[in-house]
C-alpha cells in the first residue's frame, strides 16, 4: 500500500519539474536610462530659450533643480531668465534658492536687489498715483531712499524726467543749467545711477 501512495506523487513530482525545465526563462529587464548630467540639461535648456520654447526651458531647468538639489546653477540660470522677461517676483524667488545653496553669489544678490527695486518702485508709483502715499509709509519710503543714496553714493536716485520740448528751450537760453533742467547725464556718465545694476 505504501509504494502506491508514493508513486503518484512520484508521478506529480516529475511532471512539475519537467514543465519547470520547459519553461522559457524572462527576458532581462531593459537598463534603465541615465539620469542626464547637469552640463547636459543647462544646454538643452538654452537649446530651448534661444528657439523661443520658455516654458519647456523652464521645465528643464526645474527639472535640474529637483536632480540636482545641491547645485545653485539651474536656480540662478531660472532666476536670469524671469529677470529678463520682466517677472520680477518670480526672479527673485528663484535666486533666493540660488542664494541658499549658495548665499555669496553676487549675481543671485543683484538679481534680488534689483528686482526688489523694480517692485518697489512700481508700488510707490501707483500709490502716488492714486495720492496714497502719506504718513509712516512716506517718511519709510524717505528713509530708504536715503539709504540707497548713500549705498550708491548718489545724490539723486532717479533724474528728473526730461520736460516737453518748450520747456527745454525755456532751458536753453542759460546754457548749462540747461543741460541740468534737460537731465542730461554728466560727461562720461549716465543719468541712470542704476544702469551698472542691470
Amino acid at each position: 500500500m505504501k509504494p502506491a501512495l508514493t508513486l503518484p506523487r512520484i508521478a506529480c513530482l516529475a511532471s512539475a519539474l519537467l514543465l519547470a525545465a520547459c519553461a522559457t526563462p524572462a527576458p532581462p529587464a531593459p537598463p534603465k536610462p541615465a539620469a542626464p548630467t547637469l552640463a547636459q540639461v543647462m544646454n538643452d535648456a538654452d537649446a530651448a530659450a534661444r528657439a523661443g520654447q520658455y516654458e519647456r526651458a523652464m521645465a528643464l531647468l526645474k527639472g535640474g533643480g529637483t536632480s540636482y538639489p545641491a547645485d545653485k546653477t539651474p536656480w540662478l540660470q531660472m532666476a536670469q531668465m524671469t529677470f529678463d522677461r520682466g517677472q520680477y517676483g518670480d526672479a527673485i524667488g528663484h535666486a533666493l534658492e540660488a542664494l541658499e545653496r549658495d548665499p555669496d553669489d553676487k549675481v543671485a544678490n543683484s538679481i534680488v536687489a534689483v528686482s526688489g527695486l523694480r517692485l518697489s518702485g512700481k508700488a510707490l508709483a501707483e500709490l502716488s498715483r492714486q495720492n496714497n502715499l502719506n504718513g509712516s509709509l512716506r517718511s519709510e519710503a524717505q528713509e530708504l531712499a536715503k539709504l540707497l543714496r548713500a549705498s550708491i553714493g548718489e545724490d539723486v536716485l532717479v533724474p528728473p524726467a526730461r520736460r516737453p520740448a518748450a520747456a527745454g528751450k525755456r532751458a536753453a537760453g542759460s546754457g548749462a543749467p540747461a543741460a541740468a533742467a534737460k537731465g542730461a547725464a554728466p560727461p562720461g556718465g549716465t543719468a541712470d545711477p542704476f544702469s551698472g545694476l542691470k
